[in-house]
């Protein structure tokens, strides 16, 4: 990584900063790298987010439609399904992520990130449970 930060590029997908992610990319940051310490990439974790647009642009931009999460132990394609995102679905299909046999089951409200997610959210915001 040549000037950018990985951890920034990675929140600012999360929460939608697309200019963010965009300077980020142009800065090197690889898109399909998964941090030692997240263990999930970019991509699944802005679907996961539920940051449609931010998904669209990563995988315009070089993000690998199959590349799995460690963490979350789902597909790209899995997430989108997960949290309802069709044109994120038809884009990973397009773009040649595999079909999976079973889709994703939703999740109850309170599962929907996972606590682990939260977890490595709040961790790295700086942020205690309950804190804002």
């Amino acid at each position: 990584m040549s000037g950018g930060n990985w951890k920034e590029l990675f929140m600012a997908g999360c929460e939608g900063d697309l200019a963010l992610v965009d300077y980020h990319r142009k800065c090197g940051v690889d898109l399909n790298y998964a941090h030692p310490e997240f263990l999930t990439t970019p991509l699944v974790g802005a679907i996961l987010a539920g940051q449609e647009a931010v998904a669209l642009y990563l995988l315009e931009h070089g993000a690998l439609p199959d590349l799995p999460s460690e963490l979350d132990a789902i597909t790209p394609l899995g997430a989108a399904r997960r949290m309802a995102l069709p044109a994120v679905e038809a884009r990973l299909l397009a773009l040649g992520a595999p079909p999976e046999a079973t889709p994703t089951p939703t999740p109850t409200p309170s599962a929907a990130g996972g606590l682990l997610w939260g977890l490595v959210q709040r961790s790295w915001l700086g942020r205690r449970p309950g804190r804002r």
